[in-house]
């Protein structure tokens, strides 16, 4: 657990976390609401990311004919091991960056 609370009064791994529980509502709230905490923030900038392209990729998947289907079949499955793991490593504290979006996330968080 950690020690620190964030902005919003919550532990940070709490408010990481729900960045990831409730996707876009959740990163978006935590992202409005937290001015302090880096951990926080960095992890709803992720989810806002990850999950942004999962959902672009849902719908160009539907343009795609024959295998379509099976791409946005991978894209469910990778999405839902994202939001376990994600909801795993913020609640243990930990920091992981995901390939590709994490490094977008820590690029905007040098912009705030």
């Amino acid at each position: 657990m950690s020690p620190f609370k964030s902005s919003t009064g919550l532990d940070e791994n709490i408010a990481a976390a729900i960045c990831y529980l409730f996707t876009f509502i959740g990163a978006i709230v935590m992202l409005a609401l937290e001015k302090r905490s880096r951990f926080v923030m960095f992890h709803a900038l992720q989810s806002l990311f990850a999950f942004g392209f999962i959902v672009v990729g849902h719908i160009l998947s539907g343009l795609v004919p024959l295998f379509g289907p099976l791409l946005a079949a991978l894209l469910s499955l990778l999405g839902f091991v994202i939001w376990i793991v994600m909801l795993v490593i913020t609640l243990q504290g930990k920091w992981l960056k995901l390939p590709i979006v994490g490094d977008l996330a820590d690029k905007q968080m040098r912009k705030l």
